[in-house]
């Protein structure tokens, strides 16, 4: 019973992790490539949740219907990334952050508005895919094996993401134009079309969250809220720009989270908060984070 109490909100604090990861993740790319903060990044989630629910709908009939919505509905938000990227947030790379800020929040009523018309304000759901919907047990606790996709998955796209930006073409070019645009551009680097491409995985990382959240909660147009302010958390903590310090960083707010709830449900937020507090005094760049300059 004891080691039940302590593996179940392990097993669901990493779970969860690994969700805010895949956000926090879009996120960092964004930010540390392009240096813009996208205040509009959670609405990706959100779409990706709806574009999912949406794909299953339409193919209710078969059992394949989640497996196509995973594989198309992250592909849809890419696209709607990238046309916001080049319609829209390509103009504000050199503007001052409040700028981009103010402009990426238009973004968010906008694309709320939007969210409403189309599928209204009830709250929608949708079944676990056939073969991850029973439970088994960990160590005596009952996990949704559903978790272990996610737990299987999330980590799998971090290494891939890690060996693209490290050990490729394109990942050498988006730290070169990261570092100095002019050079790059110089180099025969066409920055804007990288940096689209850029904005796409990062949008796609999203609604890659949100397609896989969409089985295990209520789907509602003001979901983007919430995991916007905890991916920001993560990215503090784990170091704005740094992509593991994105992984670390949601690790220790999915297990403090999770222990929180277990324990001090009225508290399960205060303790990350806190952690946040105390790293930015000893480390204000984050966990993995480089101090600028």
């Amino acid at each position: 019973m004891i080691v039940s109490s302590i593996i179940m909100p392990i097993l669901t604090g990493l779970t969860t992790a690994m969700l805010i990861f895949l956000v926090a993740s879009g996120l960092t790319l964004i930010f540390g490539s392009l240096k813009i903060l996208n205040f509009a990044h959670g609405v990706f989630y959100m779409l990706g949740a709806y574009f999912s629910f949406q794909v299953v709908s339409t193919f209710a009939a078969s059992p394949a219907g989640f497996w196509i919505g995973l594989i198309v509905a992250p592909l849809g938000v890419a696209i709607v990334g990238g046309l916001i990227e080049f319609f829209i947030i390509r103009r504000a790379y050199k503007r001052e952050h409040i700028d981009q800020l103010l402009l990426t929040y238009s973004l968010v009523l906008i694309i709320g508005d939007v969210t409403r018309f189309l599928w209204g304000v009830e709250y929608k759901s949708m079944s676990r895919p056939e073969g991850l919907d029973a439970t088994i047990s960990v160590f005596g606790a009952p996990l949704a094996s559903y978790y272990l996709l996610i737990l299987f998955l999330a980590p799998t796209i971090a290494l891939g993401l890690h060996l693209m930006l490290k050990k490729t073409k394109i990942g050498w070019m988006i730290r070169a134009a990261t570092f100095n645009y002019e050079m790059a551009s110089a180099l025969g680097i066409n920055v804007p079309r990288l940096f689209l491409v850029i904005f796409m995985v990062g949008s796609w990382l999203g609604g890659l969250g949100g397609a896989l959240y969409a089985p295990l909660g209520s789907i509602v147009y003001f979901m983007h809220t919430q995991v916007l302010l905890e991916s920001f958390l993560v990215m503090v903590i784990g170091g704005v720009g740094s992509f593991w310090g994105a992984f670390v960083g949601a690790i220790l707010f999915g297990l403090l989270n999770s222990f929180g709830f277990q324990y001090f449900p009225q508290f399960s937020m205060f303790f990350a908060f806190v952690l946040m507090a105390v790293i930015l005094v000893i480390r204000p760049w984050g966990l993995l984070g480089q101090p600028e300059g």
